[in-house]
């Protein structure tokens, strides 16, 4: 769950990073899982994008007071510009040594909550958890809405969930409301086999 954490608060730095086209279909064998990316997106090389990870870390590690183990292994990352993004990841999690999935899953975003909070002084921050099935699988849903002062608006959207022993997620990070219709219309679409 730490990886979203990364991957948000990289976000906060809008860091600017070359990147090449995407293929217009994806698929993962080891979920079973296929996605169409939406149009005009580019691929965000995996080593670009750890680098980028390790800025957040130290914001998140500030804030909880706990090193961060991020042991996520990306599948894929795009981009539109430098503001929205559609990243896809999986890892380890056993619930017989990590605990209760949804525990853990409501603590990471109260840390998040409290990241952005911390470092976005004066944005208005709304957060709302739930649950959506994607394909007729049940996902745990975490959107965050931050309006900051200058009245820009970032929207997140986390989506996760076990799959054996597996924490998959898709985290769509957006500025322009039109991509993150396109981003959130072709997780919606996604189908697992």
């Amino acid at each position: 769950m730490k990886n979203i954490c990364t991957f948000i608060l990289f976000l906060l730095l809008f860091q600017n990073y070359s990147a090449q086209s995407s293929d217009s279909d994806f698929y993962s064998k080891d979920f079973k899982w296929t996605i169409k990316i939406p149009e005009g997106f580019e691929k965000v090389n995996n080593e670009e994008w750890a680098k980028m990870q390790g800025k957040g870390e130290d914001a998140l590690e500030k804030t909880s007071g706990q090193k961060v183990i991020n042991q996520a292994k990306i599948i894929f990352v795009v981009k539109s510009s430098n503001f929205n993004y559609l990243e896809a990841n999986y890892q380890p999690f056993d619930p017989s040594v990590d605990g209760n999935y949804e525990e853990t899953n409501k603590a990471v975003n109260d840390v998040l909550y409290q990241t952005f909070k911390d470092n976005m002084p004066g944005s208005k921050i709304d957060t709302v958890s739930t649950k959506e099935k994607i394909n007729n699988l049940l996902f745990y849903k975490y959107v965050t809405k931050i309006t900051m002062p200058n009245n820009m608006v970032m929207e997140l959207q986390m989506y996760s969930r076990l799959f054996d022993k597996k924490e998959f997620t898709i985290n769509i990070m957006f500025m322009d409301p039109k991509k993150g219709e396109e981003m959130i219309n072709a997780w919606k679409a996604s189908k697992f086999n």
